[in-house]
């Protein structure tokens, strides 16, 4: 069989539109579908460029060997962004087509009372996927797919087989510190183990699959095997990227992606199957662990791009090996993508992402083009004292963030400043004032919960530097 290819499906139908016409070949048996969903890689954590434009769109230091091929026989889209800046707001907006703002799932913490120092009251979101939300894997299952996901689940009580996974690990978190290490650290080749069973089991029955692995890795606490720690302690730092076992970490995830790849190699079921690699959001920026999303500005929790652009690589049947797709998407289109790939001819009115397939296809565009809006809303405290409530909107090249407890707002040209050091909005007061419209329009027709004003507020109140739920930088079970 030939060279195994990735296809990534990351679709959703045009905002509440009606249906989704299926694709698929009458009388042509289903393509296999996987999604490798990673955590916490940010869009220069590969070492495979993202942007061509841009030449740090990729790491000085890791080594993803494998990713990087697979980037090769498929197509790479440079301007791929997370639902959300933190883990629960993706997963489930990617498992549903939904935005977190629709879900009212926009942060992964507990609910927030606002302190006297906090001008607003965050809204009472839920960290629980409802059962009633209709999922890529029960959509699926009406062209007979068998279903399953390995790995982190983190979208509440309810377990994957509540939302239409055959098999899967349960209602797993984030896991505690030092919870596996060698030979299987982060679970990593364990999670490939399980689906790679899951797959061979389906391939001897002929029947379609879908299958998720939802890794750990890269979330901390950073766990490798000692062998790649000790190859990265040998090799010269980059400027950007220098921890040696982050390094480490991120070459295991390779290595995992790679014995997905070649097993699908030995059963002959490459050319029949789409894989999806991308990341829940972007990495923490942290210069105590010695990493940066440069160019990017901030990191994970923040709306700023560093949070919320990551690596998306799709590769599969007609898509161009070698190709890069500079058209915004969105997570929130993978389950449409999905859908259509495989056949499925109704979604959910509700869905906000559109199908990727035409892009896939080398159409170069979107229904809508250029006017399409992607937007992204976090009305939370972060998880440090500068991550304020945020909203933001990008239509084109043009982005605009709002601080919502000023009201203030910033306007980014990312074609010419991807790392939204020049505010524009005052020399394009129009163009500012027009994206704001839209953001609150968008916000309000999707039911968008908001933050109300603190009644407690005092200005005089002493501002901590550690808000709760701050966890240093540790990683605890149900955390982010």
């Amino acid at each position: 069989m030939n060279r195994r290819r990735f296809i990534k499906a990351s679709a959703a139908t045009a905002f509440l539109s009606p249906w989704l016409v299926g694709v698929q070949r009458r009388g042509s048996r289903p393509p296999n579908v996987i999604l490798v969903l990673v955590d916490d890689m940010g869009w220069t954590g590969l070492s495979v460029t993202m942007d061509d434009r841009f030449p740090e769109a990729r790491s000085d230091f890791y080594q993803t060997p494998r990713i990087a091929a697979l980037a090769r026989q498929g197509m790479r889209f440079s301007d791929a962004y997370s639902p959300g800046s933190m883990c629960i707001p993706s997963r489930a907006a990617i498992l549903t087509g939904k935005t977190p703002a629709q879900l009212h799932m926009t942060t992964p913490g507990p609910r927030q009372r606002a302190r006297a120092w906090q001008k607003l009251q965050p809204p009472a979101h839920t960290t629980e996927l409802p059962t009633r939300e209709a999922t890529i894997a029960e959509l699926l299952h009406t062209r007979g797919y068998a279903t399953a996901h390995f790995g982190k689940w983190h979208l509440g009580r309810a377990n994957p087989g509540r939302h239409g996974f055959d098999e899967h690990d349960g209602s797993t978190g984030n896991g505690g510190d030092g919870a596996l290490k060698d030979p299987n650290p982060k679970d990593v080749f364990g999670a490939t183990a399980r689906a790679s069973a899951f797959i061979s089991k389906q391939t001897a029955q002929a029947k379609p699959f879908y299958c998720q692995i939802s890794h750990y890795s890269l979330h901390e606490p950073i766990e490798a095997l000692s062998t790649s720690v000790q190859r990265f302690e040998k090799l010269p730092r980059g400027r950007r990227h220098s921890n040696p076992e982050y390094a480490a970490m991120t070459y295991d995830l390779d290595t995992a992606v790679g014995r997905l790849l070649d097993h699908l190699d030995k059963l002959g079921i490459a050319d029949q199957t789409y894989v999806i690699f991308m990341s829940d959001n972007g990495a923490g920026a942290k210069r105590r662990s010695r990493q940066t999303n440069a160019p990017l500005a901030s990191g994970k929790g923040s709306l700023h791009e560093g949070g919320i652009r990551v690596p998306l690589i799709v590769c599969g049947p007609n898509t161009k090996a070698g190709s890069t797709c500079h058209t915004p998407v969105t997570g929130c289109d993978l389950l449409p993508t999905i859908c259509e790939l495989a056949g499925v001819r109704k979604v959910p009115k509700a869905v906000e992402g559109m199908s990727l397939v035409p892009l896939l296809r080398g159409k170069g565009v979107l229904p809508g083009g250029t006017t399409r809006e992607l937007v992204f809303h976090t009305p939370h405290y972060g998880l440090g004292p500068r991550q304020l409530p945020q909203s933001a909107i990008r239509v084109g090249d043009l982005k605009l963030l709002v601080d919502l407890e000023s009201g203030t707002a910033r306007l980014f040209d990312l074609r010419h400043d991807i790392g939204e050091a020049r505010d524009l909005s005052a020399r394009m007061p129009e163009e500012a004032l027009a994206l704001r419209q839209r953001l609150d329009a968008r916000l309000a027709r999707i039911g968008a919960q908001l933050a109300t004003p603190n009644a407690t507020y005092d200005p005089a109140a002493v501002r901590t530097r550690r808000r709760p739920g701050d966890r240093s930088g540790r990683a605890k079970r149900g955390g982010r």
